[in-house]
């Protein structure tokens, strides 16, 4: 069976989906994206992606071509004509087609594609092994908070992890670590407190992220919205990272050097359980 995309309210095999010259998601990166992690046939964490959707969507004056039961029923079908129940959904929204121009063009009509990617997350072997990380200078825009699709510095930032035998980059600025290539950064004290960086311009607001930390309050775990520095990494008793396609994923090692004893540790692993039951839980399929 061939693989069905969406482009602009059409289900296509992906053969026959083509986007247009002049797009300017092609010629400029004008646009934004998103991603949704799916599990038994539910999407995780939906309502609040879409809702970082519109934001992107405004704060760059893309108007939204879709209300959010369409983008969810859109989001259902495409999984359906795929047949995966578990995995990763993307999509992205350019300004649309116009002349080459810096200008926003006056009557463009936004370009929306979406399409599937299967992937085992609960079982996934990194969450019982970890995963190793590289830092490398944070090289993007000052507009992170913006899930806008010019990835390029993300792209130099993980061939630079794959290269050195990681799987993941975490970008590193005055000497504090921002978050990663695709994901948020985490760490643990030695007095067990999670640790991560605060929200602002300079970093990514991860829907997952978002669902930890409530997690952790509820289940007692102390949490510290603090910048930490690579030196901290470097000494903390675990690590960790969150993101809608691997949900809470371990991290054994930083710069080649090994996290504590370099195992996943007790409260990574609370975690992860924490956001598994709450992702396979009968309410999530509302969202």
């Amino acid at each position: 069976m061939s693989r069905i995309v969406f482009l602009n309210g059409s289900f296509l095999p992906i053969e026959q989906a083509k986007v247009p010259f002049m797009d300017r998601g092609f010629m400029f990166g004008d646009g934004v994206y998103e991603g949704i992690g799916m599990l038994d046939g539910r999407l995780i964490d939906n309502d609040a992606h879409l809702e970082r959707l519109e934001r992107s969507l405004a704060e760059i004056r893309i108007p939204n071509p879709y209300a959010r039961a369409e983008w969810t029923s859109f989001q259902e079908e495409l999984a359906r004509r795929n047949g995966m129940t578990e995995g990763f959904i993307y999509f992205q929204v350019t300004r649309g087609v116009a002349e080459r121009d810096f200008f926003f063009p006056e009557d463009a009509k936004p370009t929306v594609a979406m399409f599937t990617q299967a992937k085992a997350i609960a079982g996934a072997p990194a969450a019982q092994t970890g995963i190793g990380v590289v830092t490398v200078p944070d090289l993007r825009w000052q507009r992170r908070d913006i899930k806008s699709i010019n990835l390029l510095a993300q792209v130099l930032a993980k061939q630079a992890a794959k290269e050195a035998g990681a799987q993941e980059a975490w970008l590193v600025e005055d000497g504090f670590v921002t978050e990663g290539g695709s994901s948020s950064a985490f760490i643990v004290t030695k007095e067990g407190s999670i640790v991560v960086r605060p929200l602002s311009n300079a970093i990514l607001p991860g829907i997952t992220r978002k669902s930890l930390l409530r997690l952790s309050k509820e289940d007692g775990i102390t949490l510290e919205e603090r910048r930490f520095t690579v030196e901290e990494a470097y000494d903390a008793a675990e690590a960790f990272l969150t993101s809608a396609s691997n949900f809470v994923l371990p991290i054994v090692s930083i710069d080649g050097r090994p996290v504590a004893d370099g195992k996943p540790g007790p409260i990574t692993k609370r975690l992860r359980e924490l956001y598994l039951a709450m992702a396979s839980a009968p309410a999530m399929a509302a969202e």
